[in-house]
């Protein structure tokens, strides 16, 4: 049996967020990752730059980084941070693309849950995208692919 008591709810397990202004303030990354399958119809249309709403890849990094930011307001608990660097690439691959995230900061808690909400906010950007053409899109095996804190 796990002991181990979860850090988000107090002794009578109720919601808390975790008071980390006692934590040393830390270099904090994290990367994230999560693919999405596609139609080979849909790949040609992307690489083409073909689809009626735009430049699917452009337009989902974009919002990838933009949900980062915002991580805070979508995800109860989560503290707002002040991030230094998000990057999300989109990329295509036989099958659908792939989406990677970075984020860091230099803070007293980490940023995977920005790395996480980035990744699935492109990879949900691309669905939108692209749902008039491909009925056939699944989002998958989005994770968190390595985290970190350094001191400063």
């Amino acid at each position: 049996m796990n002991t181990r008591k979860l850090s988000h709810t107090d002794d009578e397990g109720r919601a808390n967020m975790v008071d980390v202004g006692g934590k040393p303030i830390q270099l904090r990354m994290a990367t994230a990752a999560g693919s999405i399958s596609l139609s080979a119809e849909t790949l040609r249309l992307i690489r083409e730059n073909e689809m009626k709403k735009g430049d699917v890849l452009t337009v989902a990094e974009i919002a990838g980084i933009q949900a980062a930011k915002e991580t805070s307001r979508l995800i109860p608990l989560c503290h707002p941070l002040q991030l230094t660097k998000v990057e999300v690439k989109a990329i295509l691959n036989e099958t659908g693309a792939e989406v990677t995230s970075l984020v860091k900061c230099v803070g007293q808690t980490g940023v995977e849950m920005e790395a996480l909400t980035a990744v699935s906010i492109a990879l949900l950007t691309i669905y939108d995208m692209c749902k008039a053409v491909d009925k056939t899109m699944v989002l998958g095996d989005i994770r968190l692919t390595d985290k970190t804190k350094t001191d400063i």
